[in-house]
C-alpha cells in the first residue's frame, strides 16, 4: 500500500508465488536461511479458502517467517501486519504476528517488543486472522512500540507449540493505519510517535525535540501523561499540552513559538513552578524579548528567588521585561521576617563595611541593618564569611566603633538579590497583590536601568520595592500604585516604606502611594521625582506627620517637580555621611523643588513641608530653588512651610549662597517665605534708625546678609513735618536672630519704604 504522506513508500510484501527466496526461516535478516527448497515450506497455487499461500511444517520453537524485505518505519506512522492461517495437521499450534527490529547499522534494536498476541489455533481448516501493529510510539492500541531508533522491520509471524503441525498462512499484507490514532488530529504532531513514554520516570527530551524537528509548520501534542525532561528542551513549534512535564531545576524547556506564561502552566501544572520555569526561559533565549503573563493570577507561597530559577546566570544585561498578571501571595510561614542579632565593628575610614561580625554566616545578604548611628534604609549588599565581614549598601553617620546590630531580613514576593548584576530589566502593567504578608521587589546589588511601569504593589508587609546597592542605578518607576497594608494605622505606627533607592539617575513619575510611613528614602543625586501623588496622614486632629520623600545626600542635584505632597513633607539629610560635619564641599546643594502641591489638614502649627536635618554642624544652603509651589494647610494654621529640623545640628547661615524661594503661594501658613524677601515698612515715628524686620519670612529662619533695594514710598518727614530728599545707608544681619536690616539716615525721619533683602551675602 502506498502512504500518501510518505512520498510512495511501498510497505506491502510481494506474494508468495512471486518465490520463496524472499521469505526467511530465522529472523529476515541477509543471509538467514529462506523456504526456498527448504522442505519445511512450499507454495500451495490453489487453495480453497486463499488460492496461492505457503504451507510451513513446523520443526522449530518458535517456527518464524519473516520478509527478508527492510520495510521502513516512520516516526508517527503506524503500519498493520496482517495475516490469515489455518491448521491442515498435526498438534494444533499459537500464532502470532512477529518482527525484528532494526536500528542504525542494520543492528537489532534490543529493549523493544518484536511479537504481537499470540492467538491459539482451534480447529483444522478454519481461517483466522492474526494482526498487530508496529509504530514509534506507545499509544493504546500498538502492540509493538519501537520509538524513534526503529529505522525499519523484518515482519512475518511465529508459529509456537508442538513441532509437527502443518498450517499454511496466506500472503502477508502490511497497511498504513497512521490515520486511525491521527484522524482527529492531523494538524498536530503527538510527542508518543516519537518515542515519549509519559511515564515520570523516561526521559522524554529527546522524543519532544524529535516530535520537534517533524512537526514542519503544525502542532506538537502532549497528551495526557507525566513526562519526564531530564535534558534542556527546545521546541520550535506552537505546542498544546494535554498532559505535564517535569524538569530539573537546572534544565530548561524553551517554547519559541508559543511563548507565555499559560503555555507553561498549561506544560507545569503549578503557576508558581511555570512562572520559574518561563523566566528561566526569558533569559536563556534570545528569540522573545518579553515574558507576556496572559493575564493570569499566579498564587504564591513562598518567596521566589529569581536568581535561583536562573542559576546559570549569575548577570544578566540584556533588555527583558515581564508583562500583563498578578502575583497573588498566599499566607504561609516562608513570608515571616526574620531578625538576627550580632556584634560588629565599624571604622568610618572603611564606610562601608562591618568587621569582625559574629556568626556572619547567619545574616542573610539585603538584611536592614539597625543600631546606633544607622541612617535609614542601610542593607547588607554582600559577606564574606570567611574574613568575617559585610559589605553595605551605604555609609553610616556615627556607627564608629563596636556595638550590637540586628539584622532584619524581610521576604520578598521577587527577590533579584542574589544575581550579580541585572540591566536592563522591566516589568509591566502587573499587580504584587502581597496580602500584608510580604515585601515586593528585591533588586540585585548592582546594575542599572530597572523599571516598573503600569503596575500596583499592593500591600506590602514592609517594603515595596529595595534596593541593596547599585542595581537601582537609572531606574525607572513610572504611573505606579503602592497601596499600603497600614492605611488603618495611626502615622506613628507605620513602619512600611514603598520604595528606597541607592545610586543615581533615578526617575519616579506619576506614581501614587498611600499611607505608608515614607513613600521613598532617595541616596544618590541626579534624581527627578516627578508627578507624584503622595499622601500619608490620618485621622488624628494635629497628629505626627512622616516624612513622604526623603532625599539624602547634600549635593543632590535632583528635580522635585508637579509632585502632590499630601500631609506628609520633603526631608533632606545628610545621614550616610561618615563625617557629617561640614569640612570641605559643597554642603546642601543643588537641588530644584518646583511646581509642586503641599497640602495638610488639621496637621501641628509646628509641622513644615520642607525640612533640612543636617546630621553634623557647619552646613548650609549651597544652591537651592523652592519655586511655583502651592503650599496650603487645612483647619491648623501652619508657622512655616520650611524648617531646620535641628535634632543634630542647625545650618550655619553665615554661608549660604545661591539660594531662590519664590513665587510661591501660602494659604494657612503665617510666615510667608521669600528670599529675595520684598518688605513694606512704615516708620510712623520720626527716627534716625529704621529696623525692618523679616518676620520670620526669609527660608529657613535664616538671617538677613543682604540689602539688595531700598525704595522710599511716598515723602520723607521730619519730626516738625517738612518733606526731606535723603537715602539712608543699610546695616544688614542686625536683631536678635540676625534676620532683620537697620536703615539709618542723615536725620531723624518718618515714612513708607519698600526694603529687598536677601540670606547670602
Amino acid at each position: 500500500m502506498n502512504k500518501a504522506i510518505t512520498d510512495g513508500i511501498v510497505f506491502m510484501p510481494p506474494a508468495f508465488e512471486n518465490g520463496l527466496g524472499v521469505w526467511s526461516a530465522g529472523d529476515g535478516t541477509p543471509g538467514s536461511p529462506t523456504y526456498d527448497g527448504s522442505g519445511t515450506g512450499a507454495f500451495v497455487p490453489s487453495d480453497a479458502d486463499f488460492g496461492g499461500c505457503l504451507e510451513i511444517l513446523k520443526i522449530n520453537s518458535p517456527q518464524q517467517l519473516r520478509y527478508m524485505g527492510q520495510t521502513q518505519i516512520l516516526p508517527g506512522c503506524y503500519l498493520q501486519i496482517k495475516a490469515r492461517v489455518k491448521a491442515i495437521s498435526g498438534p494444533l499450534p499459537e500464532v502470532r504476528i512477529a518482527a525484528w527490529a532494526g536500528a542504525a547499522g542494520d543492528t537489532n534494536l534490543t529493549g523493544v517488543i518484536e511479537q504481537g498476541p499470540a492467538t491459539q489455533l482451534t480447529s483444522y481448516g478454519a481461517v483466522t486472522e492474526i494482526t498487530a501493529i508496529v509504530g514509534t510510539g506507545r499509544r493504546p492500541g500498538v502492540d509493538m512500540a519501537w520509538g524513534v531508533s526503529a529505522l525499519y522491520g523484518h515482519f512475518g509471524i511465529d508459529i509456537e507449540g508442538a513441532n509437527g503441525a502443518v498450517i499454511r498462512v496466506d500472503d502477508l499484507e502490511i497497511t498504513d493505519v497512521t490515520g486511525v490514532f491521527l484522524r482527529e488530529i492531523i494538524s498536530r504532531v503527538d510527542v508518543r510517535d516519537y518515542g515519549a513514554v509519559g511515564d515520570g520516570i523516561a526521559d522524554d527530551s529527546a522524543a519532544f525535540e524529535a516530535a520537534d524537528q517533524a512537526a514542519g509548520g503544525r502542532r506538537i501534542f502532549v497528551p495526557q501523561g507525566t513526562y519526564r525532561l531530564a535534558e534542556n528542551t527546545t521546541l520550535s513549534s506552537e505546542v498544546e499540552f494535554e498532559g505535564t512535564v517535569t524538569m530539573p531545576d537546572d534544565k530548561m524547556l524553551l517554547l519559541l513559538k508559543n511563548y507565555d506564561l499559560p503555555a507553561y502552566i498549561a506544560a507545569f501544572g503549578n503557576e508558581e513552578l511555570a512562572f520559574k520555569k518561563a523566566f528561566q526561559a526569558l533569559l536563556n533565549n534570545s528569540d522573545h524579548e518579553s515574558l507576556d503573563l496572559g493575564g493570569r493570577k499566579i498564587e504564591v507561597t513562598a518567596p521566589i528567588d529569581m536568581f535561583a530559577a536562573v542559576p546559570n546566570r549569575p548577570g544578566f544585561s540584556t533588555r527583558r521585561v515581564i508583562r500583563n498578571g498578578q502575583f497573588d501571595v498566599k499566607s504561609s510561614s516562608a513570608w515571616d521576617t526574620e531578625t538576627f542579632t550580632s556584634v560588629a565593628t565599624y571604622d568610618p575610614a572603611d564606610s562601608t563595611r562591618l568587621t569582625n561580625v559574629a556568626n556572619v554566616a547567619n545574616i542573610p545578604i539585603g538584611s536592614l541593618v539597625q543600631g546606633s548611628g544607622v541612617g535609614r534604609e542601610i542593607y547588607v549588599r554582600g559577606k564574606d564569611e570567611s574574613a568575617g565581614e559585610l559589605t553595605l549598601n551605604a555609609p553610616m553617620y556615627d556607627a564608629a566603633g563596636t556595638q550590637t546590630f540586628t539584622f532584619v531580613s524581610f521576604k520578598y514576593l521577587l527577590d533579584f538579590g542574589n544575581f550579580g548584576v541585572l540591566r536592563k530589566f522591566g516589568m509591566e502593567q502587573i499587580e504584587f497583590q502581597c496580602n500584608g504578608r510580604c515585601s515586593a521587589i528585591r533588586l540585585a546589588p548592582a546594575g542599572s536601568t530597572f523599571s516598573l511601569s503600569d503596575c500596583f504593589i499592593s500591600r506590602p508587609l514592609d517594603r515595596g520595592i529595595t534596593s541593596i546597592g547599585t542595581g537601582c542605578k537609572g531606574m525607572l518607576i513610572d504611573n505606579c500604585q503602592f497601596l499600603s497594608s497600614e492605611e488603618s494605622f495611626i502615622v506613628p505606627d507605620r513602619k512600611s516604606i514603598a520604595l528606597n533607592t541607592t545610586s543615581n539617575d533615578v526617575k519616579i513619575r506619576h506614581n501614587r502611594a498611600v499611607r505608608f510611613k515614607h513613600f521613598a528614602v532617595i541616596g544618590g543625586d541626579n534624581n527627578m521625582i516627578l508627578g507624584n501623588h503622595f499622601f500619608q496622614g490620618d485621622s488624628i486632629p494635629q497628629g505626627v506627620r512622616t516624612a513622604g520623600l526623603i532625599m539624602i545626600g547634600t549635593y543632590n542635584s535632583s528635580t522635585i517637580a508637579e509632585n502632590y505632597v499630601d500631609n506628609c513633607f520633603v526631608q533632606w539629610t545628610n545621614e550616610r555621611d561618615t563625617t557629617p560635619a561640614y569640612v570641605s564641599g559643597y554642603s546642601f546643594s543643588a537641588m530644584s523643588i518646583t511646581d509642586n502641591i503641599f497640602y495638610s489638614s488639621e496637621a501641628p502649627p509646628w509641622f513644615s513641608y520642607i525640612v533640612i536635618r543636617p546630621y553634623g554642624p557647619g552646613h548650609f544652603l549651597n544652591g537651592l530653588a523652592v519655586t511655583g509651589n502651592k503650599f496650603r494647610s487645612n483647619g491648623t494654621d501652619l508657622e512655616r512651610a520650611d524648617r531646620v529640623d535641628t535634632s543634630f545640628a542647625d545650618l550655619d547661615a553665615d554661608q549660604h549662597i545661591n539660594v531662590t524661594f519664590s513665587n510661591n503661594t501660602y494659604h494657612g501658613i503665617d510666615a510667608k517665605v521669600e528670599n529675595p524677601l520684598r518688605v513694606r515698612h512704615s516708620q510712623n515715628s520720626a527716627s534716625q534708625v529704621w529696623t525692618i524686620d523679616s518676620d520670620g519670612r526669609l527660608p529657613f529662619g535664616s538671617k538677613a546678609r543682604s540689602c539688595d533695594a531700598v525704595a522710599v514710598l511716598g515723602p520723607l518727614r521730619t519730626a516738625l513735618g517738612s518733606v526731606r530728599y535723603s537715602f539712608p545707608y543699610a546695616d544688614v544681619e542686625q536683631g536678635s536672630n540676625g534676620d532683620a536690616v537697620q536703615l539709618r539716615w542723615a536725620e531723624s525721619l518718618s515714612g513708607d519704604v519698600s526694603v529687598q533683602m536677601r540670606l547670602e551675602e
